[in-house]
């Protein structure tokens, strides 16, 4: 049961959690030691509010889930953890990480709660509506970039950092419902009642917008942040960064290896890759120049 629990706190998609740590990289403190402590912890308490919010969407999912072709092996529907469980669980992790936040910082904790009320808002209702969905997942990566600001003195964190994250955050958003629509087929609305409210072409036209505003912005962030070197070696990243837009849109239409950003994240070896050579030049840009 134990196992069961922790796979339903799903540790894979704590991938997501690590743009906690982008006001630490950013703002050029990685190896300032009591920020990178702070973040550290803020990140471990940032998992554990998420690992709620999927408990209690799966909670909310189980009847669907039983007649999702992948979803039905998951633990709740499958039977293996049973609902009081899962519940309790929820409760615990809530009463354990609120106090705890707040004692790291308040700003913090006040972003975890504002992160748990709108996903337990989209749980019950917003997932529901389309578009508005795939906008609240999108500020559930802003709020965890605005949780690695709350836990450090940032001195020249850029804005255009929040811009970048929320349209990538919506390509990849919008990325997943087509690779959702794509594998339920015809039978996506009775598996997920907001897919009813989007088509392959619509979905590629958001598609389209989302990712070309994506790479713009993240190239005019290499240009115009304050905090960057003069030299603007730091639009050395910007191919990298398209190749990792081009990479997902190729496994979204080409393949059926897409869906979850935490999935392909895991398994896709060229986008590893590229996020790795990424950090690479961010770590010479910032820090050893």
């Amino acid at each position: 049961m134990l196992r069961a629990l922790f796979k339903t706190m799903r540790p894979r998609q704590w991938t997501k959690n690590a743009f906690v740590f982008f006001a630490l990289v950013f703002d050029k403190q990685l190896f300032h030691l009591p920020a990178l402590l702070h973040t550290l912890a803020g990140f471990a308490l940032f998992c554990l509010i998420s690992s709620v919010v999927y408990l209690v969407n799966d909670i909310a999912d189980i009847k669907a889930d039983r007649e999702h072709p992948v979803k039905k092996h998951r633990p709740l529907p499958s039977g293996k953890l049973p609902v009081n469980v899962a519940w309790a669980a929820a409760v615990g992790l809530v009463i354990i990480t609120l106090p705890l936040a707040y004692w790291l910082a308040p700003g913090f904790a006040a972003v975890l709660a504002t992160y748990l009320v709108i996903n337990l808002a989209y749980s019950k209702w917003l997932k529901h509506i389309p578009i508005v969905d795939v906008f609240i997942i999108a500020a559930g990566f802003v709020l965890r970039v605005e949780a690695g600001v709350t836990l450090i003195m940032v001195e020249r964190f850029s804005p255009w950092i929040y811009m970048v994250t929320t349209l990538g955050s919506l390509y990849l958003g919008f990325g997943k419902r087509r690779a959702e629509l794509t594998l339920l087929a015809k039978d996506a609305g009775s598996h997920r009642k907001v897919l009813e409210g989007y088509s392959i072409p619509l979905l590629d036209q958001y598609i389209t917008i989302v990712s070309t505003a994506t790479i713009l912005s993240y190239s005019l962030y290499t240009i115009l942040a304050p905090n960057l070197p003069t030299n603007h070696a730091m639009m050395l990243t910007i191919p990298f960064v398209a190749y990792i837009v081009f990479r997902y849109l190729y496994l979204i239409q080409m393949t059926q290896n897409a869906g979850a950003p935490d999935e392909v994240l895991l398994t896709d070896r060229p986008i590893q890759f590229s996020i790795f050579l990424t950090g690479v030049v961010i770590m010479i840009v910032f820090y050893l120049k």
